[in-house]
């Protein structure tokens, strides 16, 4: 998810300015600088000889449904020369329920690719297991407001836990988001949640000062 270091402002985070992004149409241009961004790191760190890892980035809803992405992933995978599966695209329930068909089809062949895909945000749109077994996914996000209560409401737990559970059935990777309390890690790790993202483990880094927190 971009952030914006404004040269006086200081960083600004995606839920102040991604919504005007969206609004004006700059959303577009955005998520394409966003994944030639990944692509490129990604590039550069297999170029050192380093480690790569995956990145995963954020896909708008008005990216999606412009229709041009699998095109425009094609081409970054042929610019940079990275192995597919390093790149991973973070897609959220919104997009589905108004063209499955189409969505359906861009997902297909963003899979063919050799490219994660990822649900996010699971749980605060309108996801039918009709149409979700029909999604070519590797990871299921549990979103950030499911995990921050779950250590005050046993009802919150119970969500989380069965989305763990269908989540696991269908051989999905299961990632939890918003991670902020050892309580919530622990009770994650007791449902065989294995992968985080939270400020309990790092706050959003610069390239220079992630690579220095992973020991790249």
């Amino acid at each position: 998810m971009i952030r914006w270091r404004h040269p006086t402002r200081g960083l600004i985070y995606p839920m102040e300015f991604i919504p005007i992004a969206e609004e004006t149409g700059l959303m577009v241009p955005i998520g394409e600088w966003a994944l030639r961004a990944a692509c490129r790191q990604i590039q550069t760190w297999i170029e050192a000889g380093r480690q790569p890892l995956q990145i995963a980035v954020n896909v708008s809803e008005r990216q999606f449904r412009w229709g041009h992405l699998p095109a425009l992933i094609d081409v970054l995978l042929r610019e940079t020369g990275i192995p597919p599966h390093l790149l991973q695209l973070e897609i959220t329930e919104l997009v589905l329920p108004e063209d499955l068909e189409g969505a359906l089809r861009q997902m297909a062949w963003i899979a063919d690719c050799g490219v994660a895909l990822a649900l996010d945000d699971f749980g605060t749109g309108y996801s039918s297991l009709s149409y979700l077994r029909e999604l070519p996914l590797d990871c299921l996000k549990v979103d950030r407001k499911f995990v921050q209560d779950m250590e005050q409401d046993s009802g919150t737990r119970h969500i989380v836990q069965a989305i763990v559970a269908m989540a696991k059935a269908m051989g999905l990777k299961v990632v939890a988001e918003g991670v902020e309390t050892e309580g919530e890690r622990s009770l994650l790790r007791g449902m065989g949640v294995e992968e985080g993202q939270g400020y309990l483990f790092a706050r959003p880094l610069p390239v220079r000062e992630f690579e220095l927190f992973c020991g790249l």
